[in-house]
């Protein structure tokens, strides 16, 4: 579960960081970051899985 959380933090600071540069006007910037949102909603997904397996 921890390694899920590091992983999840990561992929958020890397959005944020691609995030920003997309605001800028960096169009690459914007495709990466499309892309880190979709790899962060499938781990969202196995961490609510493994917090439901957690507390049963």
């Amino acid at each position: 579960m921890k390694e899920l959380v590091a992983k999840i933090n990561a992929l958020t600071a890397a959005f944020a960081a691609d995030a920003e540069k997309s605001v800028a006007g960096n169009k690459a910037a914007g495709a990466r970051a499309r892309k880190t949102s979709l790899e962060i909603e499938k781990a969202l997904k196995e961490y609510r899985k493994a917090s439901i397996e957690a507390t049963k």
